[in-house]
């Protein structure tokens, strides 16, 4: 049975807190390694490496955060539900490590940028992670829950072409202010975001405290077939992602040598990006999620395959790149992350638990790490060639393409699609009716 559409200043509400936190995704993966290895000297191998850290940290962290918002004890929980509290604690920490990292004081080093990026990171998850879980428990709609990730997903995108444009602005200004000014943007309006979020979206609740024990909990995520092939994809699909945006400055400044472009075109690619949301929504109701997908994937990869071809003033012609594989951006952030919540379902089944945190936790870890390793493989590799050209080109598109092949052979005949989750959500739906009448 179709669910009914939720209103859109409902989605908008949800969406909202991913605005001044997409401010910080561009920064924090392009800017801030460029930033800290040359403006403040720190170097690239050992930027790359306590970026790499830092985002390892986050194996401790979101699972522990993730399977706490599930339980959701206690009387806050009672009154304000699982997600809420986590993300309204979430934002005072990525606020003061946001401005700590954005506006170093004279001196920064490495354990400046080790303390304060955990510090970012785990604010991050407390927000981002509790967000993402609720959007499978907003709606078991198999297409209602792309729409969610839509809306959440074009915030992120909006957010991020703001930041470009600010940066852009205030470019003559140099590297420092325009990050202060990123900066001082989070710390403006992420408490105005939360609070409407917080304000305008209910926080399901469950009834009865959870019965799994947490190693029967990791025992039965062995057996979530779907699960692992889809977090498995997902995360050599970001790692694929991963490697050129953290090369993209230097692309554009030493293959293409024209630096001053690289704002430009970055708004090109995520301006792009959102603009194809639609269409992929479209898609993946009439075709399936993951089918779709794997077609992003597919044309991606062949768009990319023309870069190593690319020199010096080809700007043109990577701007038709970028636009291009912008495009394929918008499914890699909506159907993926739609796709996880229907996962949760089949979980709620084999479990009777509804474990949406500790799922999106394991998303996140996926989210990240893939970051992370495009940071602590490129630039190590780039230092050891000696900034070698070859090493660029190879790095920023020949290995994505691989391993993004490598995601499409993963997701080749995924099992759950409209139609088994159809099967699902009319079982959960039974469970739910039974829970509330015991």
């Amino acid at each position: 049975m179709k669910l009914p559409e939720l209103r859109m200043s409902l989605l908008a509400a949800y969406a909202a807190p991913a605005l001044p936190l997409a401010a910080l995704t561009l920064p924090v993966y392009i800017y801030l390694p460029n930033y800290y290895a040359d403006n403040l000297g720190l170097g690239l191998a050992a930027v790359g490496a306590v970026l790499l850290f830092a985002r390892l940290w986050d194996v401790i962290s979101d699972p522990l955060i993730g399977w706490l918002s599930d339980r959701g004890h206690g009387p806050i929980s009672r009154r304000w539900g699982r997600r809420r509290p986590w993300i309204v604690a979430g934002a005072p920490l990525v606020m003061v490590a946001c401005w700590m990292l954005f506006a170093p004081p004279a001196g920064a080093g490495i354990a400046h940028l080790l303390v304060w990026s955990i510090a970012l990171y785990l604010g991050w998850t407390m927000m981002i992670l509790p967000l993402t879980a609720l959007s499978a428990e907003l709606s078991g709609d198999y297409d209602e829950r792309s729409r969610i990730a839509a809306w959440r997903e074009s915030f992120t995108l909006a957010g991020t072409l703001a930041t470009l444009g600010g940066l852009a602005l205030l470019d003559g200004f140099g590297a420092s202010v325009a990050l202060r000014w990123v900066g001082g943007a989070v710390v403006l309006l992420l408490p105005i975001c939360t609070a409407i979020m917080v304000w305008r979206v209910p926080d399901i609740s469950v009834r009865r405290d959870a019965q799994l024990s947490a190693g029967s909990g990791w025992r039965m995520l062995r057996t979530n077939r779907p699960f692992q092939r889809l977090i498995a994809a997902y995360l050599l699909n970001g790692f694929a992602n991963g490697l050129p945006a953290t090369l993209f400055l230097l692309f554009v400044g030493r293959t293409l040598q024209a630096p001053a472009q690289a704002g430009l075109l970055l708004f090109v690619y995520f301006l792009s990006g959102i603009a194809a949301v639609p269409l992929w929504l479209r898609l993946s109701y009439r075709y399936g999620k993951h089918r779709v997908w794997c077609a992003a994937m597919l044309v991606s990869c062949a768009v990319f395959a023309a870069t190593p071809f690319l020199g010096a003033g080809d700007v043109g012609w990577f701007a038709a790149v970028c636009v291009l594989t912008g495009l394929c951006l918008g499914a890699d952030l909506v159907l993926p992350s739609a796709m996880q919540a229907d996962v949760v379902d089949l979980d709620s089944i084999e479990t009777g638990e509804r474990r949406a945190g500790l799922f999106f936790a394991l998303w996140g870890m996926a989210t990240k790490l893939a970051l992370a390793l495009a940071v602590g493989v490129a630039f190590p590799l780039l230092d050891w060639s000696g900034e070698a050209a070859f090493m660029l080109i190879l790095l920023y598109s020949l290995l994505p393409i691989a391993f993004k092949l490598a995601a499409i052979a993963l997701m080749a005949g995924y099992p759950l699609t409209a139609a088994r989750h159809a099967e699902i959500a009319a079982r959960l739906t039974a469970m739910t009716t039974t829970e509330r009448t015991s």
